[in-house]
């Protein structure tokens, strides 16, 4: 039997099992900085609005995130008036 074709059959395992490694480890680290860009696009400022107690006259932004203020607050933006 030819050994260096088993050996090389080997090193080609462990080189590709260590590459599969690296791209999972390279996929798991871009889907979590994609998710944490997702969230900061979500804040209230982003969005165009402002954290208050109360939308009233306003139009209250159902996914903005007031979550690191204090209190019970809504994501408002004013509402344009056009002409």
């Amino acid at each position: 039997m030819n050994k260096k074709g088993v050996e090389l059959s080997m090193n080609l395992i462990i080189i590709a099992a260590i590459g599969l490694l690296v791209l999972v480890i390279l996929a798991v680290l871009v889907i979590n900085s994609v998710n944490k860009t997702n969230g900061g696009m979500q804040s209230c400022n982003v969005l165009g609005g402002i954290c208050q107690a109360s939308c009233v006259g306003k139009e209250t932004i159902p996914n903005g995130d007031c979550s690191k203020n204090i209190g019970n607050t809504q994501c408002c933006k004013i509402l344009s008036i056009t002409q």
